[in-house]
C-alpha cells in the first residue's frame, strides 16, 4: 500500500530568517506611515516599493518573505512585481542593480531634443556603477530632453548636468514655489467644503452648477463631470472615489504642473466631488515618476489632517510603479488593489462595481481642480470662455518646436496656429510649422494644413484624431511625421499590458511594418481595424491612430 508523502516545508522557495525579519520591519514601517493595518492584500505594491527603496532591488528571498507575510502565493507576488517597469526583480543568484539608475526619457518630445545621443554616450561617461536605461515619458516634455537620476529630474539635460546630478547623488530637485495649506486657507480655501458640510449648500445645487458649466472629464474621455457625480450618487452605499494622477501619455504634464503649484485647490475640489457623490473614502493614485509631488502631497495632507477645516473622509495616497496602462480607470483600480494593472471588461462600469467591488467615482486630477473656481464664480463664468463656438477652458500641455513650451490655459476651441502664436511665442527660430499631435501619443498626427481646426472635444474626430488630455506636440519641417509615428508605436508596444491579443500582437506587428522602407498600407489598415474593434481598452483602440493619420496625411514619407 502506497502512502502519500507529506512535505516537510510549504511549496515554493523556503523563507530565509534574515529576509523575513527585514521584510517584517519594512511592512511595519509602511503600515505606520500610511496609518493602516499593514498586512493587507491591497498594500502589496506599497511593500514592494519599500523593499526596493531600501535594497535597490527585489530579491527572491525578500519576495518569498513578503508572500509569506501577506499570505499570498509566491507566484502572485512575482507576477505583480514583474508587471511594473520600476521594479527590479532579481533572478536567483543575481547581484543588486548598479549603485545608481539613470533613466533617459526617449518619448517623442525628448527624442526630438536629442535623447538618442544621451543614451549612446552616457554609459561610457558615467561608468559601470551607474545603470543607464531608456524610459517612457516622465511627464516633463516642456523641458526636453529629461533624465531621471534616481528620482531627481534633470530638465534640458546635457552630459555635464547629468554628471553633476550623479555626483551630488540628489534624490530630488528643488520644488517650485507653491501655495501651502496656511496660504491657501488665507485666500478662502476650504470655505466651500466647510459650507457644504455645514448645510449652507446642497448636493443638488453644487452638482447642478457643474452640469451647467459643461465641464467634461479632463483625463481624455471627456465624460460630463456633474453627470458622473449623479450616476455614482444613485448607487448604493458605501461608495469610494479614485483620483487618477498617473498621466503617462507622452506630451502630457498638466496635472503635475497644477499639483506642484496649488495642491489644496485639487484637494478641496476632490472633497467637494466626494461629498456630492456621497463618497465615504478617497484614494489618490500618483505616478511613481512624480516623487517631488508625492513628498509635497504627503506633507500638505499631514497639515490638512492636523488642522482640518471640517470633517474629512479617509484619504489614501497610493504610489504607481511605472505603467502607462494604469491611466485607464479600471487598470488603475486594479493597481490600487495591489494587482497588475489589467483593464477590466465592461459592463459593469466602475461607477457600479469599482474599487474593492464598490461603486466608485473616478476622476482625473484636473477635473476636480476646477471645481472650487467654477462653483465660486458660477457656471456661466466657465462656459463664457471659448472660441469658434466652443465653451470652457483647456489646459494645453505644449511641447516640441515652439519657443515657450509648457502648460497654457486657453479658451476651448482655439486652433493650434493661435495657440502657437498667442501663447507659445511662435515656432523656434529656423523651424517652420509642419505637423502636430493634438491629443498626445494616441490622438494622431495632423498636418499644418489642418492647423485651423478648433481644438476641443468632438471637433477633431472627422479628421481621424481627438483632443484627449490636450497634449499638443508641435513638429517642424526638420522632423518627419513617420518617424514620430514609429516612436509612438514603440511606446504602445512597450506599454501594452498584454492581456488581449489584438493589442499585444498588433502593436508589435504594426511597429515591424512601420520599420520597412515602404509601408504595407493595406496590411496596416487591416491590422489597425482589428485593434480598434477588438482591443479591450483605449490603449489598443487608439494605438493605430499615429499610423493611420500618417498614411492619410503624409503619404510622401512612406
Amino acid at each position: 500500500m502506497n502512502r502519500m508523502k507529506v512535505r516537510s516545508t510549504p511549496k515554493g522557495r523556503a523563507v530565509e530568517p534574515r529576509a523575513r525579519e527585514e521584510v517584517r520591519a519594512l511592512i511595519e514601517e509602511t503600515g505606520s506611515r500610511l496609518g493602516v493595518e499593514p498586512r493587507r492584500r491591497d498594500l502589496l505594491i506599497e511593500h514592494l516599493h519599500a523593499i526596493q527603496d531600501r535594497h535597490r532591488g527585489l530579491s527572491a528571498a525578500h519576495l518569498a518573505a513578503l508572500a509569506q507575510e501577506l499570505r499570498l502565493a509566491q507566484a502572485e507576488v512575482y507576477e505583480v512585481a514583474s508587471f511594473y517597469h520600476h521594479f527590479d526583480v532579481l533572478r536567483e543568484g543575481e547581484t543588486q542593480p548598479a549603485e545608481l539608475t539613470v533613466r533617459v526619457c526617449d518619448s517623442l518630445a525628448c527624442d526630438l531634443a536629442g535623447a538618442k545621443e544621451l543614451l549612446e554616450r552616457l554609459p561610457g561617461i558615467l561608468g559601470a556603477r551607474v545603470r543607464v536605461l531608456p524610459a517612457p515619458c516622465v511627464g516633463r516634455c516642456d523641458s526636453a530632453p529629461v533624465v531621471l537620476v534616481h528620482q531627481n529630474p534633470v530638465g534640458a539635460a546635457t552630459v555635464d548636468k547629468i554628471r553633476a546630478a550623479v555626483s551630488n547623488k540628489a534624490l530630488r530637485g528643488a520644488e517650485p514655489a507653491y501655495l501651502d495649506y496656511a496660504a491657501y486657507r488665507r485666500q478662502g480655501g476650504y470655505r466651500l467644503i466647510a459650507d457644504c458640510l455645514a448645510g449652507k449648500r446642497t448636493r443638488d445645487e453644487i452638482t447642478g452648477i457643474m452640469e451647467d458649466s459643461g465641464l467634461r472629464g479632463l483625463g481624455g474621455a471627456g465624460f460630463p463631470a456633474g453627470r458622473k457625480w449623479r450616476i455614482v450618487a444613485a448607487e448604493a452605499a458605501p461608495r469610494l472615489m479614485a483620483l487618477n494622477i498617473d498621466e503617462g501619455e507622452p506630451g502630457t504634464f498638466k496635472d503635475r504642473h497644477y499639483l506642484e503649484r496649488d495642491p489644496h485647490r485639487f484637494l478641496e475640489g476632490m472633497l467637494v466631488a466626494a461629498w456630492c457623490a456621497g463618497v465615504g473614502e478617497v484614494y489618490v493614485y500618483l505616478r511613481d515618476e512624480y516623487a517631488g509631488c508625492r513628498a509635497l502631497l504627503e506633507r500638505e495632507l499631514a497639515k490638512l489632517r492636523k488642522n482640518p477645516p471640517c470633517a474629512l473622509p479617509p484619504i489614501h495616497l497610493r504610489r504607481g510603479a511605472g505603467a502607462y496602462i494604469c491611466g485607464e480607470e479600471s487598470a488603475m483600480i486594479e493597481s490600487i488593489e495591489g494587482r497588475r494593472g489589467m483593464p477590466r471588461l465592461r459592463p459593469p462600469y466602475v461607477a457600479q462595481v469599482g474599487l474593492f467591488g464598490y461603486p466608485t467615482l473616478e476622476h482625473n486630477m484636473e477635473s476636480v481642480y476646477w471645481v472650487r473656481e467654477i462653483v465660486e464664480k458660477g457656471a456661466a463664468w466657465f462656459a463664457s470662455h471659448g472660441r469658434n463656438g466652443r465653451k470652457g477652458l483647456r489646459s494645453f500641455s505644449v511641447s516640441g518646436r515652439v519657443k515657450n513650451p509648457g502648460v497654457h490655459l486657453a479658451p476651448a476651441g482655439i486652433t493650434v496656429r493661435q495657440l502657437i502664436e498667442e501663447y507659445c511665442g511662435g515656432m523656434l527660430d529656423g523651424h517652420e510649422f509642419y505637423a502636430y499631435l493634438p491629443g498626445g501619443a494616441s490622438g494622431g498626427i495632423l498636418p499644418a494644413s489642418l492647423g485651423d481646426v478648433p481644438l476641443d472635444f468632438d471637433t477633431l474626430q472627422p479628421h481621424g484624431s481627438f483632443i484627449g488630455s490636450a497634449a499638443v506636440m508641435v513638429l517642424s519641417r526638420q522632423d518627419k511625421a513617420s518617424d514620430a509615428a514609429r516612436n509612438l508605436m514603440r511606446f504602445f508596444r512597450e506599454e501594452s499590458c498584454g492581456q488581449c491579443t489584438p493589442c499585444r500582437v498588433g502593436t508589435a506587428k504594426s511597429l515591424a511594418l512601420m520599420g520597412e522602407a515602404r509601408w504595407n498600407k493595406a496590411l496596416l489598415h487591416e491590422l489597425s481595424r482589428t485593434m480598434i474593434d477588438a482591443s479591450i481598452c483605449g490603449l489598443g483602440q487608439a494605438a493605430p491612430n499615429p499610423a493611420l493619420t500618417v498614411m492619410k496625411y503624409f503619404p510622401q514619407e512612406i
